[in-house]
């Protein structure tokens, strides 16, 4: 029922959530020495999620975590780059606002219509 109602947009926004806690995690480990950054690659994770609400079991959203190449390596062994963390972190956030803002207005859409207005 998810993709009927809201279409692409509710699984775009638990990725985005996904993302957020990925990247948020990254820049609390920006000091932690031999931590390796992750991200999710986006449109990969979508499309195998929309495969699996159709249907198709052998489509696995988790396969689209990648691991971050860092630019400057550090000596530690940490590919934390908190520039980058943070651009991606703002991107994402801008991104889903966006997407919530569309799956609130559908709600509020299909409120007024039950109610008659």
């Amino acid at each position: 029922m998810n993709e009927t109602l809201f279409g692409i947009h509710g699984a775009a926004l638990t990725l985005r959530s996904q993302r957020m806690g990925l990247i948020a995690g990254n820049i609390a480990n920006a000091a932690t020495p031999g931590y390796k950054a992750r991200d999710i690659d986006f449109g990969k994770a979508l499309d195998a999620s929309l495969a699996r609400a159709r249907g198709d079991l052998a489509a696995d959203p988790q396969s689209a975590m990648v691991w971050r190449t860092p630019t400057m390596p550090a000596m530690d062994g940490n590919t934390v780059e908190l520039g980058r963390e943070q651009v991606a972190f703002a991107e994402n956030a801008v991104a889903y606002s966006a997407t919530l803002s569309f799956v609130t207005g559908k709600v509020s859409t299909i409120t007024r219509a039950l109610k008659g207005e």
